[in-house]
């Protein structure tokens, strides 16, 4: 048997309860003349047979055909007073749910010309809040019948849609690998402009959106060649200054440095093209970029020539396996003697 109610309330604090209906399971039978009380930070939305009649503000109201003009169609002219008649209220907290967590389970990929590999996994993490903007909308679009609707039951999706916008803001960022740092602010922006449509859609505005962290994951080459993000060329220089470093550390000096090099893959015959000409479109160092090798280099230049540490030079030159002169304290390098040392 149906319940009558003559007041209808929901004095919850509704901490993470976004949505009651009243009443949750079941018929409620309401009159002309009952009360609806909707507290601060409330508003009611009267439905009856799926459809939304009227929204309710913060405050005391009569049901009446006065004020819900569309009752009088459903409930006939001829209802008096005291007849009940099925209907739904919808309690919607409209206040701000804040420190709402965001993260990126899975890295953003942005490439980034002419800035380290080309390409960047980012990965990062902060909070938002959101509020209800329009308690109808909200209700017909998301809750549906349901009796009571939470934001746990929103969040991923919030989430989901956060994350995939930032990546949308962050793949239209100029230069992005050259000032990521400064940005954050101005991500955070252009991430609560873009998300603005979405979030009308469902009734919802979004409130803030902070950026706490977000910054390159260390992801290795072979992982970035595996997901198809390094051509062969650069992914074998890549190798090559790996190996270098590698038989540099080696105790057996410059033979097994020789050999690291050139193991398996003809290492010193792709440095040695890298060497000549291919460095220029890698935009692997100032002072290597679109520039020819110099006659005499110090260990630094010849470390941007081959996209390795200066250390690992340094090193080459005291296992005797690359020819340098020593003037003082500081070693010069040959042109000759480093394209015979790549090539040996």
């Amino acid at each position: 048997m149906a319940r009558i109610f003559d007041v209808i309330e929901y004095p919850n604090e509704m901490k993470n309860e976004i949505v009651h209906r009243f009443p949750e399971s079941g018929i409620g039978d309401y009159r002309i003349g009952s009360q609806v009380i909707v507290r601060e930070s409330q508003a009611a939305v009267f439905f009856r047979d799926g459809n939304a009649l009227d929204v309710f503000k913060a405050g005391r109201h009569t049901i009446a055909t006065a004020n819900i003009p569309k009752l009088i169609d459903f409930i006939g002219k001829a209802i008096n007073d005291r007849t009940p008649f099925p209907a739904e209220v919808y309690f919607v907290s409209m206040k701000e749910f804040a420190n709402m967590k965001w993260g990126t389970a899975q890295p953003i990929i942005i490439q980034t010309p002419g800035v380290g590999l080309g390409w960047f996994f980012l990965q990062g993490f902060g909070t938002f809040s959101f509020q209800v903007k329009d308690p109808q909308q909200f209700v017909t679009q998301i809750v549906g019948t349901t009796g009571s609707y939470h934001t746990s039951e929103i969040e991923e999706r919030l989430k989901t849609m956060l994350v995939s916008k930032l990546g949308d803001v962050l793949g239209e960022t100029p230069n992005l690998g050259t000032k990521l740092s400064g940005m954050i602010e101005e991500l955070g922006s252009a991430v609560r402009a873009k998300t603005k449509d979405d979030f009308d859609a469902m009734g919802l505005t979004l409130k803030t959106f902070y950026i706490g962290s977000l910054k390159p994951t260390q992801k290795s080459a072979q992982e970035l060649r595996d997901a198809g993000y390094l051509d062969v060329a650069t992914y074998s220089q890549l190798q090559a200054a790996d190996a270098m470093r590698e038989a540099a550390n080696n105790q057996s000096g410059g033979a097994g440095l020789t050999a690291g090099i050139g193991a398996g893959m003809g290492i010193g015959n792709l440095m040695g093209q890298a060497l000549q000409g291919g460095m220029q479109n890698t935009g692997a160092g100032a002072g290597a970029a679109g520039s020819k090798m110099p006659d005499i280099m110090t260990p630094a230049e010849a470390a941007q020539f081959m996209k390795v540490t200066e250390d690992d030079i340094l090193e080459a030159i005291k296992d005797k396996s690359l020819k340098a002169k020593k003037v003082g304290k500081a070693y010069r390098i040959s042109k000759d003697a480093l394209e015979e040392f790549m090539n040996s």
